[in-house]
């Protein structure tokens, strides 16, 4: 007997209050990196290439200046990040109906600041979620974690049916700027990240129906693309993290996800053509259009995802959730519906998501 697959019950999104749109960061840091020769037309062209209106910030934008160390950046992180990541769950778990102390597991994804205690720990204590709750907290999958997270949660639900877990994504990546930092990737990034948590509810296939009809994780896939760390990821140093960007991040994803997606379909018995529901981090422009092209999409497809990102910018691993709590607060799935989530991050790698509704 086939056993009931873990049910998405909720997602819970909450942003900084500190909203800029995209002119006004683009004057922001024309005046900053004027001064230093930076050929500021350039500037101007790629973060208006990013296709992102504006973005919330972790902090107010006059605050920024005074971030002169990691040390003061991260103590913003672990500050600001510890509201945005309770607001996000609290929202959650009310969505779903399902009290802290019901939580029987505790994901925290992040790749934009660090702590020990992680995040997850200080959430347990300001949210009254059960001492007993199983931690664990990843750090370094970067815009992969949401979809891993929720991979890794279902797959832990599978073997405890009768459980909850909860995945709680927090990134602020608007403190990880490296003023010094007049690399292209560097330009990019401060014109596409932007800041925000996001949680999920999960349950095991054993407990009581859902209210509603709640997506269900049929299957999940890792795939890691061998010797490509050099495609995305950070350099560490004595300013905190130092972006590596390649531009061939989308050839990568054009030449690859088409391929991973059919087998991974294959393998539960279906085509593309069986889903109607694409997921899609957020990763930019690019990143969107060679996921479009690999799966040979039309550009409807994957219009929320470019609303998101016109929205609020690309918001590392929560971005994929974002995109996911809009699906589910629309009431466009249907009873049947088949959903991919998919996601794209450091290693080079993929996670990919069956759902069906």
């Amino acid at each position: 007997m086939t056993s009931t697959p873990p049910a998405i019950l909720s997602v819970g999104r909450a942003l900084p209050p500190n909203f800029v749109d995209q002119e006004t960061l683009i004057a922001a840091l024309s005046a900053f990196w004027g001064a230093r020769h930076f050929n500021i037309e350039r500037l101007a062209d790629l973060h208006r290439a990013a296709r992102v209106g504006g973005r919330h910030l972790a902090l107010p934008l006059t605050e920024y200046p005074a971030l002169d160390s990691f040390q003061k950046t991260n103590d913003a992180f672990i500050r600001v990040g510890s509201e945005l990541g309770a607001a996000a769950v609290s929202e959650a778990l009310s969505r779903a109906g399902v009290t802290p102390r019901e939580v029987d597991h505790l994901y925290f994804v992040t790749v934009t600041g660090v702590s020990t205690p992680s995040l997850d720990a200080k959430l347990v204590n300001r949210l009254g979620i059960s001492p007993a709750v199983k931690r664990t907290p990843i750090f370094g999958l970067g815009c992969m974690a949401g979809a891993a997270g929720l991979a890794r949660a279902s797959d832990a639900l599978r073997a405890f049916p009768g459980e909850v877990a909860v995945l709680v994504s927090v990134e602020l990546c608007s403190l990880t700027l490296q003023r010094e930092d007049t690399s292209i990737a560097n330009v990019i990034a401060t014109g596409l990240f932007g800041d925000g948590a996001a949680a999920v509810v999960l349950q095991g296939g054993e407990r009581a129906p859902a209210p509603g009809h709640a997506p269900r994780v049929l299957a999940t896939r890792s795939v890691f693309y061998p010797d490509t760390e050099w495609v995305m990821g950070w350099d560490v140093g004595d300013s905190g993290f130092k972006v590596v960007l390649s531009a061939k991040v989308p050839e990568v994803i054009q030449a690859n996800v088409g391929g991973d997606v059919d087998r991974f379909l294959a393998a539960n018995g279906l085509a593309r053509g069986d889903v109607r529901h694409f997921i899609a981090h957020t990763g930019g422009p690019k990143v969107l259009e060679a996921f479009r092209r690999a799966l040979d999409l039309p550009e409807a497809a994957l219009a929320r995802s470019f609303r998101s990102l016109q929205e609020v910018g690309n918001l590392s691993s929560a971005s994929v959730l974002f995109v996911l709590g809009d699906l589910l607060d629309s009431g466009e799935a249907r009873p049947g519906d088949l959903g991919l989530l998919a996601a794209m991050g450091p290693g080079f790698s993929a996670e990919l998501v069956l759902l069906r509704w």
